[in-house]
């Protein structure tokens, strides 16, 4: 609904999760148009952004829809870094699907897996839900080991779960559960 529009979580003093918007769609496209090759190595979506209308009707799409998913633009010290959402959120069972993507320039800060700790303490907080599930290429070591700094546990491969340019590639499911999480280490 629009009224729930325009959230923003603080991380720390360095980091802002802030509900993308049209306000962002120029930072978001210049980051993967100046990543390309870095970005698509792992996600599908970087070959079809050519032009920031490819951005600006991901975000109007993201704007009005209804669904519970949740997307937010990481800003570092006011610079934008990156994206981390909620996807596929199934209200019914209590369940949702944690992505994101750091621009290259700014990995080994540990701003993703401090986003994500915000996200997920939000999610199980004041959403409510009962699991997170997270997905990696079964390649891709740096984004199991995001799962793994946050206590996620490997639940199996999903063979053959996404499809990118070079073909379909299997992903690592991680799940998360509200009673396996440590609320005291917030």
């Amino acid at each position: 609904s629009p009224s729930m529009q325009g959230r923003e979580l603080i991380v720390d003093g360095e980091i802002r999760l802030k509900e993308i918007g049209l306000d962002d769609v120029e930072a978001i496209f210049t980051t993967i148009d100046n990543e390309r090759e870095y970005m698509q190595e792992w996600l599908p979506f970087v070959e079809l952004t050519t032009t920031a209308d490819f951005t600006r009707s991901f975000v109007t799409a993201y704007e009005d829809s209804d669904k519970a998913d949740f997307t937010c633009a990481i800003y570092f010290k006011n610079t934008f870094v990156g994206l981390v959402g909620l996807k596929d959120t199934d209200l019914d069972n209590q369940k949702t699907e944690i992505g994101y993507w750091p621009s290259e320039k700014y990995q080994h800060k540990g701003i993703i897996t401090r986003s994500c700790q915000k996200m997920i303490e939000y999610v199980f907080r004041e959403i409510g839900l009962n699991r997170i599930q997270l997905k990696a290429a079964t390649e891709n070591h740096k984004s199991q080991r995001v799962a793994e700094r946050l206590g996620f546990t490997l639940e199996g491969i999903e063979r053959d779960g996404e499809l990118h340019v070079r073909g379909f590639v299997d992903l690592k499911v991680y799940g998360l559960l509200m009673k396996d999480y440590n609320f005291d280490e917030i």
